[in-house]
Parts: structure tokens; sequence; C-alpha cells
């Protein structure tokens, strides 16, 4: 029988120094909790029961933030620990017969193997309780495995309930446990702790030896993955852990990373086989890198689809968008979201792209705006060109056919639409459609005024400017 999954979250995470609840801060651009809920869901559990705390605003974030078909939501009125947090969760496993398995929302980086082994560990040994212990090279923050002459678990004590010589244990508890539901009813059982005004969960392992029922401690996993965060600086340590497993998972599919330790990856980026990474690259959000691609350095990638073999240059920002395989851009470009760069095309130099899409072949090397356009195949757009799309009011499109010509230093005022093949002269202003296969020029007639500089400069007459040839 698939497993119900129960996620404490309600923790106010005083030690966060913010008002945001605790789970909700971001690791990698997820959430914490979205991490575990993530890990969780590839069990295929039955159902998933996350424990919010009191704040009516913080758990309506907390819904937004993992909101799901078989999530539902249980709130902690008071904080009165661990132990409160799981009977309050009792309700809404109302039903459900099986394994239970207990997670908390601040230990982002467990992963969806360690826990499928755990279980699999708990059910051949038909385990009433089990619970994850790891080694901590600083174990004071968590509480220790104590266990008798045979290895077997005795209990769990926190750090301020243990002698000095239960400090010095090494081995922990990971707060993950796997409860068979029948065993819940313990729950019931455990002591309020004076000093804390708290329920502890960890005292159901001493209750429930005590009381007779199979229970294990499972020594698996690292200690980063266990690892819970409290504080903003805990918070970075596993995002730069989460950011070099991330890597370290590219790497060995065959992606090139030229200095690891400077890029950045989201979890739900994709790359291909064979491409190269250069430092200082961000990859954001569901982007997908193809194959044989070549990503220099510092690079910001959002939500945008990467075709194979294109080569993003130096200092590009590209997001919600598609390259097209072959294709160029960069450097210093920014192509916003809702384009569509086709294949082959060029976006050089501190080209600006919006919403518009470039069709194959088509080119736009140096210093131009393209908002709201439809650009066909093989199109040159010259140096300087704007299409001006916005007209106080609303936006307009411009359309430039297959095989245009746009000289530089051109503004096209939409709405406007260039024809097949047609030629637009450099410096013109572009007020109405020009048929295909034409030439169109707006240009005011050029006038030499002589000896205005002369004039101007107030040069006695018949005196020439020193350095004029003329």
């Amino acid at each position: 029988m698939r497993p119900a999954v129960v996620i404490l979250a309600a923790g106010r995470g005083k030690r966060m120094n913010s008002s945001m609840p605790k789970v909700l801060h971001r690791i990698c651009n997820r959430p914490m909790l979205r991490h575990v809920v993530d890990a969780a869901s590839m069990l295929k559990p039955s159902r998933i029961v996350v424990v919010t705390g009191r704040s009516a605003s913080g758990g309506e974030e907390i819904k937004k933030s993992i909101s799901g078909k078989n999530i539902s939501f249980v709130i902690q009125k008071e904080p009165k620990g661990t132990g409160d947090a799981l009977s309050r969760a009792r309700a809404a496993l109302e039903g459900f017969k099986g394994t239970v398995l207990v997670l908390n929302g601040d230990v982002p980086l467990i992963t969806a193997q360690t826990l499928g082994r755990f279980l699999g560990l708990h059910k051949k040994a038909r385990n009433d309780i089990s619970l994850i212990s790891f080694i901590a090279a600083d174990p004071a923050a968590y509480g220790r495995i104590l266990r008798d002459k045979t290895k077997n678990i005795l209990s769990v004590i926190e750090e301020k309930d243990a002698t000095a010589a239960q400090k010095k244990i090494k081995e922990v508890n990971s707060g993950i446990y796997a409860i068979e539901s029948d065993a819940l009813a313990l729950l019931k059982d455990i002591p309020l702790n004076t000093a804390k005004r708290e329920y502890y969960l960890t005292d159901i392992i001493g209750i429930s030896r005590d009381k007779g029922y199979r229970v294990k401690a499972y020594r698996i996993g690292s200690e980063e993955e266990m690892r819970g965060v409290n504080t903003i600086s805990e918070l970075l340590i596993s995002q730069q852990a989460l950011r070099k497993r991330l890597i370290n998972r590219w790497i060995e599919k065959g992606v090139v990373f030229l200095d690891p330790d400077s890029v950045f990856v989201h979890p739900e980026v994709i790359i291909g086989k064979r491409t190269t990474v250069y430092p200082g690259v961000y990859l954001e959000g569901k982007t997908i890198i193809g194959g044989k691609c070549t990503i220099y350095p510092n690079v910001r990638i959002v939500d945008s689809v990467i075709k194979d073999s294109a080569v993003i240059k130096d200092s590009t920002v590209i997001e919600s968008s598609i390259i097209g395989a072959m294709a160029a851009v960069g450097p210093f470009a920014h192509i916003r979201p809702g384009c569509d760069i086709g294949s082959a095309a060029k976006i050089g130099n501190f080209v600006e792209i919006k919403k518009s899409v470039i069709g194959d072949g088509s080119k736009a090397s140096h210093l131009s705006y393209l908002g709201d356009a439809s650009i066909g195949r093989n199109v040159n757009i010259g140096a300087g060109t704007i299409t001006c799309n916005y007209d106080g009011k609303e936006k307009h499109k411009t359309v430039i056919e297959d095989n245009v010509f746009i000289g530089s230093d051109t503004q096209l005022i939409a709405p406007v639409r260039i024809g097949r093949a047609a030629y637009v002269g450099a410096g013109s202003t572009i007020t109405k459609c020009v048929p295909p296969m034409s030439l169109a020029v707006s240009r005011a007639e050029q006038r030499n005024i002589k000896g205005w500089a002369t004039k101007k400069l107030k040069v006695s007459k018949g005196q020439r400017v020193k350095g004029s040839k003329l």
C-alpha cells in the first residue's frame, strides 16, 4: 500500500528574522517546502498532509506555494511542538491504514532515493516505528540517538536534556519517521515538556519501546541531506549544496562547465549533451538547453528554450522565449518575453527584442529595438532600426516579409507592413506599407549651405578656418 506523508511546517522561524513563514524561504528559486513536497511526491503517496502554523496569512501563502490535488492542510493553532503537530494531522489521515512518513518542511535537501530506501527497510523489518539517523560533525543542534549494548535504539534525547556523556554522541535524529497508522495512538502518551511547554515527537521512541513496539533507527543518508534550516546562513549553505548537486548531475550527463562554482542552475532546468557553459551563467525556471550549445559568460536565461547548437554570447538576457537551432544571440542582447528567434538567425550587439518572431536566417546585428514585430526569413535589419510600436495608448504590430533589407537608422511606425524582398533606404521613417520588391526612401533633401560655419564662428571675411581644405 502506498504511504501517507505528513510534513511538519508550522515552525515560526524566528531566527530567520523575516515575517515570511520559514518554509517559504527559497533555495534555487523554490520554497524550501516545495523541495520536500517534490521529494515526497516521487514516492507516489496516497496523500500528503501539511501542518502549518496559526498565522492565517502565512497559511494561505503556504497553500499557494504547494497546491496539489493530493495535498491537504492542517493548522496547528498553538506552537506546542512536533508531537502536537503530528496529532493535528490525524484527522486528515482518517481511514488510512499503512505507513505514515513524517518529514520536516525545513529539511529541503532530502531525496526521494533516501526516503524510498528508508521505507523499504522499515517494511522489510516490519517495524512499528522507524527513524533515520546520521552522524553529525556538530551534533549540538540535534537529538542524540541512545542505543543499548546490542545497538538497538532506546530513545532520543535533546541537547538540553542530555548528560555530558550523552552530548559526546554524534549519531543524531534526522526528524524523519516511518510510523504505522496503528502506532499513531501513542501520540496521546507523549508528556508535556514543562520547560518548553511542548510535546516532543522524539519521546514516542522511548514510549513505544517501553510498550513493546518494534522500533529501529537506520543510519542512512548524509549530514548534508538531513540538514535543517533555521537561519539565513543555513539557508545559503543548503542552497550551495543543492546547486553543486544539480550541476554534478548534468556533468555526469555530458555537460561541460568551465567553472562549476560560478554557475547557478535551477532544479527544473534541462541541459543537452555536449553543451558548454562558461562562468557566471544563470539558468533559471523551466529553461531547456539543447545539445551542443555554447553559453558564454554572464548570461541569464529564464523559462526559455534554447535549441541545438545555438550560441548565446556574453552578457545576454533571455526571458520566456525560444531560440532556434544554430542561432546566435548577443553579446549584450536582451530577448524579452514572448520572442521566437528562428534557426540560424543572428541577434547581435545591444539588440533588444520584445514579443516578436524572427524568421530563419534573419539578422539584426547591431543597436536595434524590435517590438511587437513579425519578421520573415532572411531579413537584414540594419543598425539602429526601431519598430515604433507604441502610440502612447496602444501597441501596434510591424510585419516584415521574407528577404527584406532594412537600411540602418530606420524607424518603422507601426502598424506597417514591408512586402517581400523590398528595400528600405537608410535613415528612413516609414509610415506607410511598402509593396513587395519596392524601394522605400523617406528623407529630407540634403542642402549644403556654403560659408555657414564661417559666419557661425564669426571668422573674418576671406579668412579660412584652420585645417579646412574647402
